[in-house]
């Protein structure tokens, strides 16, 4: 079995991990391909582009950042992907970081769940378009400032909006982004699409759920005034493109869904309450 990792090397306990699963990994039959900025950090594992190998699982050792980052990897070659938390909270990872070589043996089994999460694809002109896990935005560069775009939905205008910007997130990252920005939380097995806006100049205006199927286009009405002035398309707070007045972007569900690998019986809600923080806090000590 062939498994790829990424990961972040500001995490201190990163090269401990990955050094004990590389001394592990040829018992189970496992060849460990590293991204090339691991290179050189664990004996044993080889260093190629991710993209271009042959891979049947990622792996991902480090906070929900790392793991969006694999899981656009993943999602566009069609294999699951498995995260470890190194970081804080780790809502989106499958275990913590003592559980890598139990993780790793699982994995040589194929001895684990797979939870399909939709994904978004972002198209701005004719060039390739972005995957999204969580969530594809339409903000202000540099400082804070009033934008006006008007959104579509299937074609239908919704009408226009004056905000900092708009959040189209999917079921993960309705609980990211778009959550902070006040839209609802979806549980990942909703088939629907959260449109929200950042903090809107008007108390009429509130997120939208509207269906996975939906096709929804974002174009600036106005250029920002000042020389510096830009309007991005930023893709889950990592990716970032500039988006001229008057242009579409284009945002609709992905071809391929993230297929997140799990290792135990956790739940979305269990998730919700214990790293969120959902619900009563009365049970909960100080």
């Amino acid at each position: 079995m062939d498994v790829g990792i990424v990961g972040n090397r500001r995490y201190a306990g990163l090269e401990a991990i990955l050094s004990r699963m590389a001394r592990e990994a040829p018992a189970l039959g496992v060849r460990l391909v590293v991204e090339p900025e691991l290179d050189g950090l664990a004996p044993g594992t080889v260093a190629a582009d991710l993209a271009a190998v042959p891979l049947d699982v990622l792996m991902s050792l480090g906070g929900d950042g790392t793991l969006l980052r694999g899981a656009r990897l993943a999602c566009r070659r069609g294999i699951p992907i498995l995260g470890i938390n190194l970081g804080h909270v780790g809502f989106l990872a499958s275990a913590g970081p003592g559980a890598g070589s139990q993780a790793l043996e699982r994995l040589s089994r194929r001895a684990f769940t797979i939870e399909s999460r939709l994904a978004l694809e972002a198209r701005l002109g004719p060039a390739e378009p972005f995957v999204a896990v969580n969530d594809v935005v339409v903000h202000k560069g540099g400082i804070a400032r009033v934008i006006r775009l008007a959104v579509h939905v299937d074609g239908e205008p919704v009408g226009p909006y004056s905000a900092d910007g708009i959040i189209v997130a999917t079921p993960t990252g309705s609980t990211a982004y778009s959550m902070s920005a006040g839209g609802p939380i979806v549980v990942p097995s909703v088939d629907a699409l959260v449109v929200t806006a950042i903090c809107p100049h008007t108390l009429a205006v509130r997120p939208l759920v509207v269906p996975s199927t939906a096709r929804i286009v974002i174009v600036p009405l106005e250029p920002l005034p000042g020389p510096d002035a830009e309007l991005l398309v930023s893709i889950d707070g990592q990716v970032a493109a500039r988006i001229a007045p008057h242009q579409e972007l284009v945002v609709a569900r992905a071809p391929q869904p993230v297929l997140l690998a799990r290792l135990g019986e956790d739940s979305f809600f269990g998730r919700l309450s214990r790293k969120l923080q959902w619900g009563d806090l009365s049970d909960r000590k100080g």
